[in-house]
């Protein structure tokens, strides 16, 4: 059995948690463990926020679920409308799923129907870029780029188009993020040209490519990547399932994006034609996803039954009221708490806890967007040489961590050579300091021979 770090579960035996509570976690012990990776992202109030819990309780003393098929509830209506008025402008219909990887076979499957809805049935394939990650169901996964979990499955799956990725850790020496990402965008620039053809949707994690590494792109990419798209006729899918909701700095890291040319009214940020969402949409406490699409893109499959244009996708929860309460409690925090000015103070404070880790002669970068840190090893820092996968360094560190003190760890899940911090928006500035010296602590340990 595999998971993101790509390692087997049997060297290590399970946690077992008892409970938990804001950042924490606990297990039957109780010794504790600060949840610095938001439990996969997913957390980003604190364990069992109270307002969320209170909302739970309250919806279950009216309705626990209903199939969305010729029925509706209050919960799914609500939560509709609040995110299309909080996503990029422009979109305007919602779909709902119970997972990320769900809400991508949302987005693959109406971009291809809406081709060939509308006359178009040649374009069936779709751009991604290498090292790009959409999940694990068997069309996310055909776009997705590692080849650890896509190569076993290779003959169930798409043939996409996948170009190289504008990944900065590979600038060259004294190149900017901007300069190295603008280069790397040509390669997108000429599939479209080769393929827009046949070509339905390009799809791209905006900004931080999660499970590929934690590695990251200047938001540059997404300009020229939403007026190329434009220009050739194909959509754009923005995964931000695990980007989205504020782990940028922005509610939506689409928001990022600068005008293409500056001047009087030039305004940031670009509307992708399908944007998906799950994660930190119900805070980590239940499953849900949504895609979010254009009503343009919603009109061509709105038809007479006779005509045969009816997307048939759904799920026997989606859209459930208790998950769309959370959702809705959610974002009520966001609008109570304005955790995007705070996460500025704290992503600034993790920045500046692990300066010394950017001097430790094994890390190769420390680079950070938002509320998402990453630190790389490597064997040569200078050559970027990276330490051989057999010889598990991010697993020793996962270790080291776990068992920081007597009574308390720091719960690392590191990808290959790369640890990150993802906490939730709760976590306290002495506890980020707890946290980069633990991890200090557990570089030093890793690296040590």
């Amino acid at each position: 059995m595999k998971d993101h770090d790509g390692g087997d579960a049997a060297p290590l035996p399970l946690v077992p948690i008892r409970s938990a509570e804001g950042a924490w976690l606990e297990d039957f012990e109780g010794r504790r463990y600060l949840d610095a990776v938001g439990s996969w992202w997913t957390n980003i109030f604190g364990h069992r926020h109270p307002y969320i819990v209170e909302q739970l309780k309250q919806q279950l003393d009216t309705l626990d679920h209903v199939m969305l098929a010729g029925f509706t509830h209050a919960p799914v209506v609500e939560l509709s409308e609040r995110l299309v008025k909080l996503a990029p402008p422009g979109l305007s219909r919602c779909t709902y799923a119970d997972n990320g990887s769900s809400a991508v076979e949302v987005a693959l499957k109406m971009s291809f129907h809406y081709w060939r809805n509308t006359g178009k049935p040649g374009k069936t394939r779709f751009i991604a870029l290498e090292n790009g990650y959409h999940g694990e169901t068997l069309g996310a996964l055909a776009v997705g780029g590692p080849s650890m979990y896509r190569d076993t499955y290779a003959p169930l799956l798409l043939s996409p188009i996948h170009v190289p990725s504008p990944d900065c850790y590979e600038r060259g020496p004294g190149e900017s993020w901007e300069d190295y990402t603008r280069r790397q965008f040509q390669h997108m620039e000429l599939a479209l040209e080769r393929h827009a053809h046949e070509v339905c949707a390009v799809i791209v994690e905006p900004l931080v490519q999660c499970a590929g590494g934690m590695r990251m792109y200047h938001p540059i990419y997404l300009s020229l990547l939403r007026e190329a798209c434009d220009r050739h006729g194909v959509h754009l899918i923005a995964d931000e399932i695990a980007v989205g909701f504020g782990r940028t700095g922005t509610m939506f890291a689409c928001e990022l994006a600068p005008p293409l040319q500056y001047g009087t009214g030039a305004k940031r940020g670009i509307t992708p034609d399908f944007l998906c969402l799950s994660k930190g949409l119900t805070a980590g406490t239940l499953p849900l996803a949504v895609t979010l699409t254009r009503e343009t893109i919603f009109e061509a499959f709105y038809d007479d039954y006779a005509a045969g244009k009816a997307f048939l996708h759904s799920h026997s929860y989606t859209g459930n009221p208790i998950g769309c309460r959370a959702a809705l409690a959610t974002l009520d925090l966001f609008e109570r708490e304005q955790p995007l000015a705070s996460n500025r103070l704290l992503s600034n404070l993790m920045w500046t806890q692990t300066a010394e880790l950017r001097a430790h002669p094994h890390v190769a970068e420390v680079r950070q967007q938002g509320m998402i840190l990453a630190i790389e090893l490597a064997k040569n820092v200078h050559r970027k040489t990276p330490y051989p996968a057999a010889e598990r360094r991010g697993l020793r560190a996962y270790r080291h961590a776990l068992g920081a003190t007597k009574d308390r760890g720091v719960l690392l899940r590191p990808l290959g050579n790369v640890l990150y911090f993802m906490p939730p928006y709760v976590i306290a500035p002495r506890e980020i300091e707890w946290l980069a010296q633990v991890t200090l602590e557990a570089v030093r340990a890793a690296t040590a021979d």
